[in-house]
């Protein structure tokens, strides 16, 4: 019998291995856009966002020779984006989602543009902490290998989740994503805030953008993202603006993308290419469990165009 085989065990550990990786862009993305969104703007243009940061992190960490270099070179690219985005919707009836539509077509034009030069040379890998060593079992240490970016997600979504309740910034973002009028009344300049959330936003999301280029898949490509900062406004409706949430629902779409490679692990060759379109009918399964012309979505910013 080999000892290495941990037989149908695989799949559950598969998932959860795969539920870490796949989830670690959604985390930053939706955290991202639960900030710009909690004050009252959406952003849907984090899906050019994305591609623009994995381009610039992959680019400038093959240039470089530091992943951690690319990752800062990401968030600043993403913070352009963002203020880009955040000026034009300053001026009047200017729509958000329009905006956001042409900024993602503007970032992936972009990105595919500059980042033709570097989709052979190869660039460092950002590193991982190996927490399954005590195990004997390759499986096990593989699905344990686990990205340092994860772990600065979880701790950042526990950080906003205090910092929108106990903080003076944080109260600044509720109250001008509930009310402008009443931001206005508080002496706060509501488009300065939301030009600020939404850089603040870009420049997270060029973090999940880094992850893809320098971790997994850990390459640079045109096709990268498949659609994942979209999903991200999805997963933030799903988690009702609240980060903790966001993190747990980056799992859960985490999770429901690796049901396929599962599968394909333990050798189910018969259709498990369907359950490559989970995390795409979670998705839809949420914008209609969510989508009611009766009731208003619980802990939707007031001011938030998706709710008007």
């Amino acid at each position: 019998m080999d000892e290495t085989n941990i037989g149908l065990w695989g799949v559950p550990l598969a998932i959860l291995a795969g539920a870490i990786r796949v989830s670690t862009p959604f985390i930053f993305v939706s955290l991202g856009e639960a900030i710009t969104e909690r004050s009252g703007r959406i952003n849907l243009g984090l899906e050019g966002t994305l591609v623009f940061g994995a381009m610039t992190a992959y680019a400038v960490a093959v240039l470089t020779g530091s992943p951690w270099l690319g990752v800062l070179a990401a968030m600043a690219a993403g913070a352009f984006f963002g203020l880009i985005h955040g000026f034009i919707c300053r001026f009047p009836r200017v729509n958000d989602i329009a905006i956001g539509i042409a900024m993602m077509q503007f970032g992936l034009g972009f990105a595919f543009f500059l980042g033709k030069p570097f989709i052979q040379p190869s660039a460092p890998k950002l590193p991982s902490i190996p927490l399954g060593n005590w195990s004997s079992y390759p499986q096990v240490q593989a699905a344990l290998n686990i990205n340092i970016l994860f772990f600065i997600g979880f701790a950042l979504a526990l950080f906003l989740f205090w910092a929108f309740r106990n903080t003076r910034p944080g109260l600044i973002l509720r109250v001008v994503g509930d009310s402008t009028d009443a931001a206005r009344a508080m002496g706060i300049n509501p488009d300065r805030v939301r030009l600020l959330a939404t850089a603040l936003g870009g420049s997270l999301a060029a973090v999940g953008g880094a992850y893809l280029s320098l971790y997994y898949p850990g390459s640079w490509n045109e096709g990268i993202s498949s659609g994942q900062g979209l999903m991200a406004v999805a997963l933030v409706i799903f988690a009702r603006w609240n980060p903790i949430n966001c993190f747990l629902a980056a799992l859960l779409f985490g999770g429901t993308g690796a049901l396929g490679p599962a599968l394909q692990s333990v050798g189910v060759t018969q259709g498990y290419y369907l359950f490559y379109a989970a995390p795409y009918v979670l998705t839809l399964a949420i914008l209609i469990a969510t989508s009611s012309p009766h009731r208003a979505l619980s802990g939707a910013p007031g001011e938030l165009s998706l709710t008007k």
